[in-house]
């Protein structure tokens, strides 16, 4: 299909109905608020010329908006019977009811789900460009945001990475003047000069036609792989932020009166009267057709069946397939990081839409550890390094895995994570849920992690895996062995869910047999050691504590490796408690808030399972401090085979 026939036709009648829906469909929800049929509106009131947008874009194109793009959605095609199911958050809506309304998604549209954290999609959208062009496809992908999220640092990281890979990409900025009730006047990054006027294009955006000519050379400018443009609407917010605003408490009567002397709605359908594409009359019963239209979809919309309890986990963690073995041979000495980039390399011959992205990882170095030693130079196309930019290398892996691709990324040492909590928390672990299933998320994420390693000090030891598994969503893991690493690799790199795994630096280059090379699910355990007096539960590093003090306890000790803490095997730990009446956990991150007080919780909340105890559950982690860089402070830090004699003997007694 030819770019021109795939295109809309520009139609000014049809996009002022656009127009029209969509402010008597923010007027229709600001009535139903106020008769409490409804909890929250977001406005689009003076946004509605950016549906002209729409008409510049393909069916294969894809958009990554903002709460405030109404109109943009109706150019999209979203019907406003849709944005009604959405207003009473039904079941039938893009979300199943679980979004509040104005956060759209479609993956039929290749409209990425919205999230309230702003400026959030922007890396994501940087993401599927990236996609696009490794394709060598020409669609282009849109990407909105307000005027006061010019100010978040992904916005900044998204078009830096934009320019360097000269994406397909158009960003929209919709400069309404207002970041709720503060004044964006004097923060304005393009006011303020931070960026290269050359990439900036400054749009009327009251004016469809200007909307629509602007975009429209933006987007051939992407299409022709020229790279990206920011464009920067000039508007007005006709309404208060939200129904939980009234902009008249900071915002002068002048300035309000002011803006709607500006409505675009009017201008345009004075224009389109005075060049006699419309009388008045014609305009009267447009407006007419359109307050029915929306009247009836509203109705409608508001007895259509609401979300059933029965789903709420619907779209949570659970992928049922059955993994495979993973692509490494048994061997009488191999090390974690060998097995582990065997994997890679399997994976990346195996599909050419798997993909590395991380700090250093292209060869000669192949990463700080060697995990991606001659991924590069086997796989060019496939293993790329990345900017020092975490937040980057997340969002970059959540747009990619929601166009299609597998992203292997990684995160230098887990200690950096922080300045991609932000993807972490509202992207990967909340995207298949908050979509109702619509879009997915399987990325593959990987650091390593923990201490035992003197030297790291604060920034390179920490464990960190509880944090990961708050983020309810996605599946965490920490092997212990090469084949259990190897074989979590193999089945997150298949699965659709989002992934985390762990390597333990301590033992990462341990030497060890690798016998029995079989599929691991995440959330399956493997007992290490059989015992009948005592369980230990550990994972990664701490596995080695815990065998060394089985074997100096007089106790019998079973050991049961957890592998993944997200999902966890409570049956597993549930059946030897059965067995010994004692348990002790053990884990190298922090005692407060740490995975192992979350299990100690579940084992002893539910009755079946309290009345196995024959001695109080005990914890052996690192305290509530920091790790030193002197040796002397880390081992003091991090759980000692004494500490864990002691427990033994402890519920023992």
């Amino acid at each position: 299909m030819s770019l021109q026939s795939d295109l809309r036709a520009f139609n000014h009648l049809d996009l002022l109905k656009l127009m029209l829906i969509c402010r008597e469909g923010d007027r229709r929800e600001g009535i139903l608020l106020r008769q409490s049929k409804g909890w929250f509106q977001i406005s689009a009131k003076g946004h509605e010329a950016l549906a002209a947008m729409a008409y510049t874009l393909r069916e294969d194109d894809y958009i990554f908006p903002y709460y405030r793009d109404r109109p943009l959605m109706l150019g999209r095609g979203f019907s406003n019977y849709e944005l009604a199911l959405a207003y009473f958050a039904k079941r039938g809506s893009s979300s199943g009811g679980r979004q509040m309304p104005g956060h759209y998604s479609c993956r039929e549209r290749n409209v990425f789900s919205v999230s309230t954290p702003t400026g959030a999609s922007l890396l994501p959208a940087c993401g599927a460009a990236w996609a696009m062009k490794l394709e060598g496809k020409d669609t282009v992908t849109v990407a909105t945001i307000g005027d006061a999220t010019s100010r978040q640092g992904e916005f900044y990281e998204a078009f830096a990475f934009a320019i360097q890979e000269k994406l397909p990409i158009v960003f929209g900025v919709e400069d309404n003047k207002y970041g709720i009730s503060t004044p964006t006047a004097e923060m304005m990054p393009f006011r303020l000069g931070v960026f290269n006027k050359e990439n900036i294009q400054a749009v009327n955006g009251r004016d469809p036609h200007e909307v629509f000519s602007v975009t429209q050379q933006a987007v051939e400018k992407a299409r022709a792989g020229e790279g990206p443009s920011i464009l920067w609407f000039d508007l007005d917010r006709l309404a208060s932020h939200t129904s939980s605003d009234d902009h008249r408490i900071y915002r002068p009567k002048e300035d309000i009166d002011a803006m709607e002397s500006r409505d675009p709605i009017a201008l345009f359908a004075e224009s389109l009267i005075q060049t006699g594409e419309l009388n008045a009359d014609d305009y009267t019963k447009l407006q007419d057709e359109v307050n029915a239209l929306v009247d009836e979809d509203y109705l409608r919309a508001e007895k259509d069946e609401d979300p059933r309890v029965s789903e709420l986990f619907s779209f949570t963690l659970g992928n049922d397939e059955s993994p495979s073995a993973p692509p490494i041979e048994p061997s009488e000495r191999m090390t974690m990081v060998q097995a582990v980039n065997e994997t890679f390399m399997k994976a990346l011959e195996s599909d050419p839409h798997v993909i590395f992205f991380g700090e250093d990882i292209e060869d000669p170095k192949g990463g700080v550890f060697g995990l991606t030693k001659g991924c590069s130079e086997k796989f060019p196309m496939q293993v790329f390094n990345s900017p020092l930019a975490e937040a980057t290398i997340v969002g970059i892996g959540v747009g990619m895995a929601a166009y299609g691709w597998k992203p292997v990324f990684e995160v230098q040492f887990i200690d950096f994570i922080a300045p991609a909590w932000n993807q972490l928390t509202t992207n990967v672990s909340t995207l298949h849920w908050r979509s109702f299933g619509d879009w997915g998320c399987p990325l593959v994420l990987y650091s390593p992690y923990g201490a035992y390693l003197p030297g790291g000090s604060i920034w390179h030891s920490q464990a960190n895996e509880s944090t990961l598994a708050h983020a309810s969503g996605m599946q965490v893991a920490i092997p212990s062995t090469p084949e259990d690493a190897a074989a979590l690799f193999w089945t997150a790199i298949h699965s659709k869910e989002p992934a985390y795994i762990l390597l333990p630096k301590h033992i990462f280059r341990k030497p060890m047999p690798v016998q029995n090379v079989i599929p691991v699910p995440f959330g399956k355990a493997r007992t290490v050691k059989e015992g009948t007096d005592v369980t230990i539960v550990t994972w990664g590093n701490c596995l080695e504590i815990a065998e060394e003090a089985a074997a100096k306890s007089s106790a019998s000790v079973e050991i049961v490796d957890l592998r993944s803490i997200v999902p966890c095997d409570y049956e597993s730990i549930t059946a030897s408690v059965e067995k010994t009446g004692r348990l002790i956990v053990i884990h190298e991150d922090n005692h407060t808030g740490g995975f192992g007080q979350t299990i100690l919780a579940e084992m002893t909340r539910v009755p079946d399972r309290w009345n196995l105890f024959l001695a109080p559950p005990q914890l052996v982690c690192r305290a509530d401090v920091a790790i030193g860089y002197n040796p002397i402070y880390e081992y003091a830090a991090l759980p000692s085979v004494d500490q864990v004699l002691s427990a033994i003997d402890l519920v023992m007694e």
